[in-house]
C-alpha cells in the first residue's frame, strides 16, 4: 500500500509518498481501506515541531528525539472495513466506518488496522466520506471542553477562531446545549458560523475582539489568539477561559478572582466518537469541510494548515469509495 512518511522534522516537502506492507489485522481488529483522512494541526506540528511556546523539548520527548516515531500521521479516518480478524463480530467487510486513532497516527496511508472496540463507529449515512473523516479530531475537542467548562443553557460563549476544524464544531455543540454564541472569525467566514449557529460574528481582522465592550460566561479560544490574563475582562464573574491551544504557560494559569482557566489536552474517548456519529445521524451536527485534496497532494494540505487560515477540516481523499 502507500502512505505517506514522515521521516524527518521538517518542511512539508520532508514528506515521502512511499510503498509500505498492508497490515494484516489481529484478533480483534479490523483493517479498513481509508477512503479519507484529514490533516490537522496535530499532524502540522508533530510534523515541523512548531509547538506551543515551551513545549518544543515535551514534543520530541512525545514524537521522537531525531525523527517521529510513528512516520505515517493522520489522527482520523472514514473508510470501508476490508478484513476483520479473529473474534470480531461487530463489524464486517464492506461496513462504512469513521476511526479515531488520535495520537496513534497511521491514517496518512491506504489501509489501517484499529481494535473494533476502539473508536471505530459506523459513519453516519447522512454525511459523505470527506465530512465523516472531518468527524473527531474537532468534535471531540469541543465536546471535552464544553464538558469542563458546564456550558449551561442561556450563558454567552465568545469562540476564537470559529471557523476551524475546533471552532466549527465548538460553535455547534455550544448552540445545541442552548449558549448564545459570538464568533470571531474573518469576514469571509461570517456566513458559515451564522448557519453554524452563531447568533453574532466578529471580524477578527477589523476588529480587537478584546476591546468590544461585551462580557461572555465562557471565552473559548481554540487557536491560541489570546491568554487568560487579556481575556479576564471579557469574562462575567464565575467566567471560563478554555484554553484549548495553550502553551506552556498557560497551561497553569491561576484564577483571577472567580474566573479560572481550563487548559490541557482533551482524551480520545470512544463514547465521545459514538456521541458524534450519533448526533451527526440525526443531524445536530455536521463537520465542516474546507477543502478536499487528492491523496498525492497531501503535503499541500500542511502548508495550508500551516497557514492557519484554513476553514473547517482539510481533507484527503485517499481512495474512491
Amino acid at each position: 500500500m502507500r502512505a505517506w512518511m514522515c521521516r524527518a522534522y521538517g518542511a512539508p516537502d520532508r514528506l515521502t509518498l512511499e510503498t509500505v506492507a498492508r497490515p494484516v489485522p489481529e484478533p480483534g481488529e479490523v483493517r479498513v481501506r481509508i477512503v479519507a483522512t484529514t490533516v490537522s494541526s496535530a499532524d502540522w506540528r508533530i510534523r515541523s515541531l512548531e509547538m506551543p511556546r515551551g513545549f518544543g523539548l515535551f514534543g520530541r520527548l512525545a514524537f521522537g528525539l531525531r525523527r517521529p516515531h510513528q512516520p505515517v500521521l493522520g489522527a482520523e479516518f472514514s473508510g470501508v472495513v476490508d478484513a476483520v480478524g479473529r473474534g470480531v463480530a461487530s463489524f464486517a467487510p464492506g461496513d462504512a466506518v469513521v476511526g479515531f486513532p488520535g495520537i496513534a497516527m497511521g491514517c496518512h496511508a491506504e489501509y489501517r488496522t484499529m481494535r473494533a472496540d476502539a473508536a471505530l463507529v459506523r459513519k453516519p449515512e447522512n454525511l459523505s466520506f470527506e465530512e465523516a473523516a472531518s468527524l473527531c479530531f474537532g468534535g471531540t475537542a469541543a465536546l471535552h471542553f464544553l464538558r469542563r467548562a458546564g456550558l449551561a443553557p442561556g450563558e454567552r460563549i465568545l469562540v476564537l477562531g470559529a471557523a476551524g476544524a475546533v471552532g466549527s464544531a465548538m460553535v455547534q455543540l455550544a448552540g445545541r446545549r442552548g449558549a448564545v454564541v459570538t464568533a470571531v472569525t474573518r469576514t469571509a467566514n461570517h456566513d458559515l458560523v451564522r448557519s453554524l449557529g452563531a447568533a453574532v460574528a466578529i471580524d477578527r481582522e477589523a476588529v480587537d475582539f478584546h476591546e468590544i465592550g461585551e462580557t461572555f460566561d465562557v471565552v473559548a479560544d481554540t487557536v491560541g489568539a489570546s491568554d487568560f490574563a487579556r481575556c479576564a475582562k471579557l469574562l462575567d464573574e464565575g467566567g471560563r477561559y478554555l484554553a484549548i491551544a495553550a502553551d506552556l504557560k498557560g497551561m497553569f494559569q491561576r484564577r483571577i478572582g472567580t474566573k479560572r482557566a481550563i487548559a490541557g489536552p482533551a482524551p480520545e474517548r470512544v463514547a465521545d466518537v459514538a456521541e458524534l456519529a450519533r448526533l451527526a445521524e440525526a443531524g445536530a451536527f455536521r463537520p465542516v469541510v474546507g477543502s478536499v485534496l487528492p491523496f498525492e497532494r497531501l503535503p499541500e494540505a500542511h502548508i495550508l494548515v500551516a497557514s492557519r487560515r484554513k476553514c473547517g477540516s482539510a481533507v484527503v481523499r485517499v481512495a474512491a469509495s
